[in-house]
C-alpha cells in the first residue's frame, strides 16, 4: 500500500475513533444523569470519585504514559 493510501487510511481509523469516544462519553454522561435523576447518586458524588480517580489513574500527558 502507498504512503497516501496509508495516511487515508489512518485518516478513517481517527474519524472512527472519534465518534466511538463520542458515543462513550455520550452514554455515561446519560447513565449519571439518569442515577442522579433517580437520586441514586448526587452529582457531588460523582465529581469527588471523578477527581479520586483522576489522582489514581494516569491521565494523557502524565509522565507514566
Amino acid at each position: 500500500m502507498n504512503f497516501h493510501l496509508q495516511e487515508v487510511d489512518i485518516i478513517g481509523k481517527l474519524a472512527d475513533l472519534k465518534l466511538e469516544h463520542y458515543k462513550n462519553t455520550l452514554a455515561i454522561s446519560a447513565v449519571i444523569e439518569l442515577l442522579i435523576d433517580k437520586g441514586v447518586i448526587t452529582r457531588e458524588e460523582v465529581e469527588a470519585k471523578a477527581k479520586q480517580l483522576d489522582q489514581v489513574i494516569p491521565g494523557p500527558g502524565s509522565p507514566t504514559r
